[in-house]
């Protein structure tokens, strides 16, 4: 596509906070369109099984709410295209995404791009994904119930989740690569203080065991070269994620993890320009709190067209 049309909101990305503003945008009458490279859903379509998104009492994997969330946009008028974006002028006006299906124009851009859980780049990694490779304690945490698991990391994500773990599993095993956590002094003495958290420090995962499912990892110490073998039945991998702000770089305010600066309006350094869910600088990344963003940055977005008529 490469024509004149100016859509009132170009929506980057068909994740929760994008879908759930091109439903908000679309309702309020604005001609929107949804940009997404592959499917529906972001990296919630790859969750096995939400049991924390409200209103669904049984839970709900992750591909069928991704799809029910298109298909309430697109019944109200919101446009999907699949593309992958290759460059944006966000300071143009009107505002412009060029993508491999041709440029696109907006009034407004509302960018839902993500951020991607770091992997720990071993053998076998991604096809354990579900078996006991995971990346959200808060999302599967609960499948670990009165079990042992493994928390990779030593930051404050990998500290809070080895906590929380810690109130659902049997035993918690904090593997470290330094010989001190890196995370914020809070989290030290609750951990140190938790009976079934045990660390593993100077440690890095050299091999994930498996057959079917996960059954323990091999642990080469960073200090001596030598190698130990932990059975365990989950790993939580907690070293950091990586936000989709590539094409942002240059243009958008960016905070030190690389996540675009934008409050709880959502607003960004351009005006006329939304960041919402993972891809945002914010505590919590959630399902819930994505689709919450997605509706503010409708709200500023309608209040920003107003204001420049």
């Amino acid at each position: 596509m490469n024509n004149n049309h100016v859509y009132d909101m170009l929506v980057v990305g068909g994740g929760p906070g994008g879908y759930t503003a091109a439903l908000y945008a679309a309702r309020a009458g604005l001609d929107t369109i949804v940009l997404e490279k592959l499917s529906a859903g972001g990296q919630m379509a790859l969750t096995e099984q939400i049991d924390n998104y409200p209103g669904f009492e049984d839970g709900i994997d992750g591909f069928s709410l991704a799809e029910k969330m298109q298909k309430q946009a697109e019944r109200f008028g919101a446009r999907s295209e699949y593309a992958e974006v290759l460059r944006m002028d966000l300071t143009a006006v009107p505002k412009l995404v060029e993508t491999s299906e041709g440029i696109f124009l907006g009034k407004t851009v509302v960018l839902a791009t993500g951020a991607n859980p770091r992997t720990l780049g071993v053998a076998r990694e991604s096809e354990l994904v579900g078996r006991g490779v995971a990346y959200c304690a808060a999302c599967d945490g609960m499948f670990y119930k009165g079990k042992t698991v493994v928390v990779v990391g030593g930051g404050n994500s990998a500290a809070a989740d080895a906590l929380l773990l810690s109130r659902v599993a049997k035993k918690v095993i904090l593997v470290h690569r330094r010989d001190t956590l890196r995370a914020t002094k809070i989290y030290h003495e609750p951990l140190a203080q938790a009976e079934n958290v045990e660390f593993r420090w100077n440690s890095v995962v050299s091999a994930l065991l498996s057959g079917d499912r996960l059954t323990g990892v091999r642990l080469r110490d960073t200090v001596t070269g030598e190698e130990s073998v932990v059975d365990c039945d989950g790993v939580f991998v907690s070293v950091g994620r990586q936000p989709a702000t590539a094409l942002a770089v240059g243009q958008l305010e960016l905070d030190g993890g690389g996540y675009i600066v934008a409050g709880e309006t959502t607003e960004t350094s351009i005006p006329g320009v939304y960041a919402v869910g993972d891809v945002r600088t914010k505590p919590l990344r959630q399902v819930v709190t994505a689709v919450a963003d997605g509706a503010v940055a409708v709200h500023m977005a309608e209040k920003y067209i107003a204001e420049n008529r």
